[in-house]
C-alpha cells in the first residue's frame, strides 16, 4: 500500500526529556522505555467514508509522539494498516454500486492527502489487509495448532473463532468486567449470539466464504481475515512482539485492541504485546461523538474545500488534550485561525525575545503525556513578549518557528 509523502522535519539543538505517555493498561503516566529504535504500531482507516476531525486527532497525537522520538534522536519504526476487507466498506459499496476496491482505493487517497494536508509524518509501513493475508493465515493456523482458536461446528459456515481464555491475562489492557465487554462487543462488531461459540466473547479470525464476499484460499478453508486478527499479524510480522506502543482512538480498547493483544500473546507467550497502550479521546459536535453512523462528521476534506487551512485544523485539535473527549465547533477553529495569525506575525519580526525558554518548556510540557495545551500556552506567551515587548534576538523569531514545525507539525 502506498503511503503519503511527509514534510521534512527540521532539527533543533538540544535535546528535551524523555517521553512520558499514559498507558490505559496501567491506569498511569509513566515513562515510555524506548531503545535506539522504536516501534509503534497505530490502528488505520476502514476506508468506506472520507478522514473526519475524530480520525484527524488521533493521528496527529501519534504525529506527536513521532516528532517528539525523532526531537529525541530515534529511530522510528512506525506501521499503520488499513482495514480494506471488512463488513462496513462491502455494504457501502453495495449501497453505491461499487466494487469495494475501487471505494477502497478512492477513500485511501482521500485520506492520504488529508494526512499531507495536515503534515502527519507517514509510516514506514503502510499495510492493507488485502496485502497481509498470508500471515493471518499463518498465525490462524498456530493458534489452532496449540488450541487458542477453534473452528466452528457449521457445516455450511465453518468459522475460526478465538478463544477468550487462551491467555491467562486476557482482559488487562481494558480492566473491564465481563458485562462491559459483552456490551461493548456486541455493539462494536463482535456477534456475542453466534450459535456454536464456546463463549460469548470468542472472537471471530477467519470468516468462511459467504457469496457475493471476496474469499482466499487457506488450509482451513476459503474465507477471510477477522479484525483483531489483522492487526496482530501485520504488527507480529512487521515489528514484531514488544512493540513500544500500540494506538488508536479510545473506541478501539475493547474488542479490538483487547484482543489483538490476546491473539499476538497467545502466540508468543509474552505477558504484554505492546509496553504502552495509548488512546486518544474522541471529538464530538453538539456534545456527541463523531461517527459516521451518527452521520455528524466534520470531514477534513470538507473543511479544506470551504479554504480553511490545514495548519489552522492543526492548531484546533491540538488546543484540547488528546486524550480527552472534546467538542469540536466554529469558536474552536475561530480560535486556531487567530492564534496561527498571531504566531506567524510574531515569527516573521526582524528580532525577538530570546528562544531558547521557550522550546525547553515546550519540549517539557509535550514529554509529559503529550500536553499541547501547556505547550501552546507557552507559544502564546513568547508570542505576546514578541509582539508588545519586543525583544534583541534576530534568530530567536526564525528559531521559534523550526521548533513550531519540527514539534508540532505548523508551518509557520
Amino acid at each position: 500500500m502506498q503511503s503519503w509523502s511527509s514534510a521534512p522535519v527540521p532539527a533543533l539543538p538540544g535535546r528535551g526529556p524523555e517521553l512520558r505517555l499514559y498507558d490505559t493498561s496501567d491506569r498511569q503516566v509513566r515513562p515510555v522505555a524506548a531503545g535506539p529504535t522504536v516501534t509503534m504500531y497505530v490502528c488505520g482507516i476502514t476506508p468506506y467514508d472520507a478522514t473526519h476531525l475524530g480520525h484527524a486527532a488521533t493521528y496527529l497525537a501519534f504525529d506527536l509522539v513521532h516528532r517528539l522520538w525523532l526531537d529525541l534522536g530515534h529511530d522510528v519504526h512506525y506501521v499503520q494498516n488499513v482495514t480494506d476487507v471488512d463488513d462496513p466498506l462491502f455494504e457501502r459499496a453495495n449501497r453505491d454500486g461499487l466494487d469495494w476496491r475501487d471505494l477502497a482505493a478512492r477513500e485511501v487517497a482521500l485520506y492520504r492527502d488529508d494526512m499531507a494536508a495536515l503534515r502527519v509524518l507517514a509510516p514506514r509501513e503502510y499495510v492493507a489487509a488485502t496485502e497481509a493475508v498470508a500471515e493471518v493465515v499463518e498465525l490462524v493456523e498456530k493458534m489452532l495448532a496449540s488450541g487458542a482458536a477453534y473452528v466452528v461446528d457449521d457445516p455450511e459456515f465453518p468459522d475460526v473463532y478465538f478463544r477468550a481464555d487462551a491467555t491467562l491475562q486476557f482482559g488487562y489492557e481494558s480492566g473491564y468486567d465481563r458485562d462491559t465487554m459483552l456490551a461493548l462487543f456486541a455493539e462494536r462488531g463482535g456477534d456475542p449470539g453466534r450459535p456454536g461459540k464456546t463463549d460469548q466473547l470468542d472472537a471471530l479470525m477467519w470468516r468462511a466464504a459467504r457469496p457475493s464476499e471476496p474469499s482466499w484460499p487457506s488450509p482451513f478453508g476459503p474465507g477471510r481475515p477477522g479484525w483483531h486478527v489483522e492487526c496482530a499479524a501485520i504488527a507480529l510480522s512487521r515489528i514484531g512482539s514488544g512493540l513500544d506502543i500500540q494506538g488508536g482512538g479510545s473506541d478501539l480498547i475493547f474488542p479490538h485492541h483487547e484482543f489483538t493483544a490476546a491473539h499476538a500473546e497467545s502466540v508468543s507467550g509474552e505477558r504484554r504485546f505492546a509496553r504502552h497502550y495509548v488512546h486518544a479521546g474522541m471529538i464530538g459536535w453538539d456534545g456527541h461523538k463523531m461517527s459516521k453512523s451518527r452521520g455528524n462528521l466534520v470531514l477534513v476534506s470538507g473543511l479544506r474545500s470551504q479554504g480553511v487551512e490545514p495548519a489552522a485544523i492543526r492548531l484546533g485539535l491540538l488546543a484540547g488534550h488528546y486524550r480527552a473527549d472534546r467538542d469540536w465547533g466554529a469558536q474552536v477553529l475561530q480560535e486556531a485561525g487567530a492564534r496561527l495569525h498571531r504566531w506567524r506575525t510574531a515569527t516573521t519580526l526582524p528580532a525577538g525575545p530570546d528562544a531558547a525558554d521557550v522550546i525547553a518548556r515546550v519540549r517539557r510540557y509535550l514529554a509529559d503525556d503529550l500536553d499541547t495545551r501547556k505547550a501552546l500556552a507557552a507559544l502564546d506567551g513568547w508570542t505576546t513578549d514578541a509582539l508588545e515587548y519586543g525583544g534583541h534576538d534576530a534568530e530567536a523569531p526564525r528559531t521559534v518557528a523550526t521548533a513550531v514545525d519540527a514539534l508540532l507539525g505548523v508551518d509557520l
